[in-house]
Parts: structure tokens; C-alpha cells; sequence
């Protein structure tokens, strides 16, 4: 018997995992979705499974009493999160059984938080997608399963990104049997190791501003520049001529 699951997800990544418990027979009791200020895929989601048993709670909904309640009434055995933007409380982290899985594009534990593939970039550091488990910290929660991904010099934040959602569906795809039968197996993540980013991280002027009459390497530049090409040009590099702010993106590609 498939588990009982209620599952929050958005991005085009949330669809194809979703598309991949259905192939399985996994049919979530609920649906969590991101509000309309947030939502990129919300209605491909609800079009899948339009009417859940449990219901669908926009937003923050499900951190209201009465949802909370409601959820609690299905008897989950897991809560399924998938790129969803908004951060678990403790009480909702407990209405499943075994625990909420979460899907997160890195390599835990580094770059737990947001903006992961920018600072993959920025920092040098080890990349991949990852299942774990879900605590009341930010990506600190065991491990289940994950993969590595080499990045490219040629991968902008953009690029890699697009990259890493494709294997957060295979890392996905190898580990769910084993939720499935039972047999899933999980590790601890070192506190003290790796990194944590903050949404508003990738904002800061001292990353973002190009200062043109500062001495620095080319390579460290360059590095800057694909790290902030995300796919939000309000995200990147910019500089500033006579009072304008100009943004910068680049493109690189490799030469066959």
C-alpha cells in the first residue's frame, strides 16, 4: 500500500516529482501550494489532482489551527515538500508519522537556505541535490539520499540550476522505494559543517556591486558574474555610470 502523504511543492520540478508518485500509484491526501504572490506552477499542481480528500491550502493556510487540524485527521505517514517557499512551524513538522521529506537543490550540508546554485558558484563548494528530513533548522535534517553535479565553467546560476532540478528527480526517483517498503535509511548532518545562506544574502551591495576602479582578478570576476546570472536579471551584477545603475549577465559558453 502506498504511503499516506500530503504534499507541498511548486516550480517545475514539484510537477514532475508529483507526475512520478502518480505513475507509482501514490496519490497525495492534500496539497499545499504556494500563494499567488509565490506561485509559479500552483495551477499545474491543482490540475493533477484537483480535488485531494484532505484539500488544498494555499500559502501559509496550512499553518492556521484548523488546517493544521485537518491535516492532522488524515493519519499522514509523511508530508512531502518540493522547492515550497514557506518555512514548516514545529507543529506541522509533527503531524506525520515518520517525518516531512524535503527536496533540496545542493549538496547538504553545504548551502543549506536559499540561492544555492549562486553560492555553489561564489564559495567553490561541492554541489548536487539531496532528500532529507526536515527539523527545525534550515536544511539541517538527516540525510537520505543524494547526488553529486560537477559544475561547469561554463554554468551560469541560471544554468545550474536548470541542471540540479533534473537530478533532484533522480535522486528522488532512486530513494522513494525505499520510503515505499520501509526501508529508508538516514544519517545525520554535522552541524559545524558546511554552509547556510539567507534569501536576502545574494542582495548585499558587496556581492552585488561591481566596483570599476577596484583592482581584481579576471577569474574572480567572471566567477562573480555567473554566480549572479540567475534567472531574475534583478538578482545580478550590476554597476553605476553617472548616477544609472547598470545590470550585468553574462553568457559563456564553451568552444568545440
Amino acid at each position: 500500500m502506498p504511503p499516506r502523504i500530503a504534499y507541498a511543492a511548486d516550480r517545475d520540478i514539484g510537477v514532475w516529482v508529483l507526475d512520478y508518485l502518480l505513475e507509482r500509484g501514490c496519490v497525495p491526501l492534500a496539497l499545499l501550494l504556494s500563494g499567488t504572490e509565490r506561485a509559479s506552477h500552483a495551477g499545474e499542481l491543482e490540475a493533477r489532482l484537483p480535488q485531494p480528500v484532505g484539500g488544498i491550502f494555499r500559502g501559509a493556510e496550512f499553518r492556521a489551527p484548523a488546517a493544521l487540524q485537518a491535516l492532522a485527521g488524515l493519519e499522514l505517514d509523511y508530508i512531502v515538500g518540493v522547492h515550497f517557499p514557506y518555512l514548516v512551524p514545529p507543529e506541522a513538522l509533527r503531524l506525520a508519522r515518520t517525518g516531512v521529506l524535503n527536496l533540496h537543490p545542493a549538496l547538504l550540508p553545504y548551502n543549506r537556505g536559499w540561492h544555492t546554485a549562486s553560492w555553489a558558484i561564489l564559495d567553490d563548494s561541492p554541489f548536487g541535490a539531496t532528500l532529507h528530513f526536515m527539523d527545525e533548522g534550515v536544511d539541517t535534517g538527516d540525510i537520505v539520499h543524494q547526488r553529486e553535479l560537477a559544475i561547469s565553467p561554463a554554468d551560469t546560476a541560471d544554468s545550474l540550476y536548470q541542471r540540479v532540478k533534473r537530478l533532484e528527480l533522480q535522486v528522488f526517483r532512486e530513494a522513494w522505494p525505499a520510503v515505499e517498503e520501509g526501508t529508508l535509511q538516514r544519517r545525520p548532518q554535522d552541524p559545524r559543517a558546511g554552509s547556510t545562506h539567507r534569501k536576502s544574502d545574494l542582495a548585499r551591495d558587496e556581492i552585488r556591486r561591481i566596483d570599476l576602479e577596484a583592482p581584481t582578478r579576471a577569474r574572480d570576476l567572471l566567477r562573480r558574474l555567473r554566480a549572479l546570472t540567475t534567472n531574475t536579471p534583478a538578482e545580478g551584477a550590476y554597476v553605476e555610470l553617472d548616477g544609472i545603475r547598470y545590470h550585468v549577465r553574462v553568457t559563456v559558453q564553451r568552444d568545440n
